[in-house]
């Protein structure tokens, strides 16, 4: 079996992510807006995880000042529990890290306890609640914060 591969997202993966975004949530961001984040926000930094040259999860972060603001992150259903939404997370942390953040947040739905599991795993902690958040059924998210990233890459060798 080959190795997952973590990189950067490419507008050739747009189309992948999108099939992953429709198949995870409710109301999937739309193809287009994909495109935009990674070629016009300059905020914005996705990841995705390859596997015998399919993407098979995404993650995407906003950088705000000193603080990442997780977007999505997601696995096709094919892959779930195999380690790859906590693999491309601990990616998405480093690179936040290495980028000079120092903490990140994050809005989940207070019913999704599979991925409050991962982000509690992954050094997340509940900080609030934005009451009504989601529009397809005005369901509370849960805030999460997680003020200790990893410490940023040794790029000098």
């Amino acid at each position: 079996m080959a190795e997952a591969r973590i990189r950067l997202m490419a507008l050739g993966d747009v189309d992948d992510v999108q099939e992953i975004e429709k198949g995870c949530f409710s109301v999937p961001w739309s193809r287009e807006s994909f495109i935009r984040e990674i070629t016009e926000n300059r905020c914005a930094r996705y990841l995705v995880v390859e596997l015998d040259g399919r993407v098979i999860a995404y993650a995407g972060v906003w950088l705000v000042l000193d603080e990442g603001h997780i977007t999505n992150i997601a696995v096709h259903p094919d892959f779930r529990g195999q380690g790859y939404g906590e693999r491309v997370t601990r990616a998405l942390m480093q690179l936040a890290s290495d980028m000079g953040l120092v903490w990140m947040t994050l809005e989940v739905r207070r019913s999704n306890l599979v991925a409050q599991s991962l982000y509690r795993k992954v050094g997340f902690i509940d900080v609030g609640y934005r009451k009504r958040y989601y529009e397809d059924n005005r369901e509370d998210a849960l805030i999460m914060a997680c003020e200790h990233l990893p410490p940023p890459t040794d790029t000098e060798d």
